[in-house]
């Protein structure tokens, strides 16, 4: 399928656009925006913006609230819940983890717990906001069941990403962000909607066959086995048993039912290194991992050793010169502001 190159800001009035013609608060727009293509730029088309069509029927059918009140209760001096009273994700994620985050530089630990929220969007947006104020960022969030858990035929945990996000003093940060599946189901997505075949360890079929197919895949399989498998109920304990919020089969579905509030879960946490170490001396240690890292020999095929996150951060310095591909339909899609959404 033919991609159509776009400048990253031209992306964002885009989106902005539709969501604002959808019913939503141009405020949170924005936001919403700059989480999309944030995962365009950095190359996570799964959770870019080829989700505004599926957000706006959200809020067109009032599955999600275009003008939330968030409310915040305080548990203890470290820790809070964060109500995002049905609001888009990706506002609330971002809103609590500043939270997390202020919560972290007065008292050295940042927890928070979300609820009442909805698809919050690639992680790694809100983990850099920690990692760019020299704090450890971490952020998990659950999804509907998509993904067999090892040795079952049937999905019961969703992709279940987790990230992390450390800072350093000349280095940019680490951000590590990754589903519990071999891959995010939005991979899966964006094999459709480009016309192109997957690699046979993504999904597998209603028989819990493994198939190359995007459009036969019934289930994820979970990465490296019982590893990932293990990774995803952490995930959801997190997320959905210690918030209160739903867990597992439980969670209502992101593809349907788009009159009703998802009510998922995430979870915030924020160290501040100062409470254990110095934190000069850390984030010159960080520095010394990097560059230890990118010192170490390359295997035959590959041009240098990176960190976590860099292939990403590579491929958001070129498109953010050089503008971000998109598919025609999203194109197609995105650029008719003047047509019903």
């Amino acid at each position: 399928m033919t991609n159509v190159i776009v400048n990253h800001e031209k992306l964002k009035e885009f989106v902005i656009n539709k969501l604002v013609k959808g019913g939503l608060v141009e405020e949170h727009a924005k936001i919403v925006a700059d989480v999309l293509v944030h995962a365009d730029l950095r190359g996570v088309s799964s959770h870019g913006v080829l989700r505004t069509e599926h957000y706006v029927k959200r809020l067109l059918e009032g599955g999600l609230n275009p003008n939330p009140e968030f409310s915040i209760n305080n548990t203890g001096p470290s820790s809070a819940i964060f109500d995002g009273d049905d609001g888009f994700g990706h506002v609330i994620a971002k809103e609590a983890m500043d939270y997390a985050i202020n919560l972290a530089k007065k008292n050295g630990i940042g927890t928070v717990a979300v609820i009442n929220s909805s698809h919050c969007g690639a992680l790694s947006y809100f983990v850099k906001q920690a990692a760019e104020q020299g704090l450890v960022g971490m952020a998990v969030t659950h999804t509907d069941k998509v993904v067999v858990p090892f040795g079952g035929a049937k999905p019961y945990f969703g992709t279940n990403p987790i990230a992390f996000g450390f800072p350093a003093k000349k280095n940019k940060p680490v951000i590590l962000d990754m589903a519990t599946s071999n891959v995010a189901f939005g991979k899966v997505l964006h094999a459709r909607e480009a016309g192109t075949s997957i690699p046979s360890d993504w999904g597998v079929d209603v028989n819990g066959s493994a198939t190359t197919d995007p459009n036969e895949v019934n289930a994820l399989l979970p990465f490296a086995g019982p590893k990932g498998y293990g990774l995803a109920m952490v995930v959801d304990v997190l997320s959905g048993i210690l918030t209160g919020s739903a867990f597992g089969p439980h969670i209502a579905a992101m593809y349907g039912d788009y009159n009703k509030k998802r009510k998922l879960g995430h979870f915030m946490f924020v160290i501040n290194p100062a409470v254990f170490t110095d934190s000069d001396a850390f984030l010159e240690n960080m520095d010394k991992m990097i560059d230890e890292i990118h010192q170490t020999p390359p295997v035959k095929g590959f041009s240098k050793v990176m960190v976590p996150g860099e292939p990403e951060q590579l491929r958001e310095e070129e498109r953010l010169v050089n503008g971000v591909p998109v598919t025609q339909t999203v194109y197609d899609y995105l650029s008719q502001i003047k047509e019903t959404v």
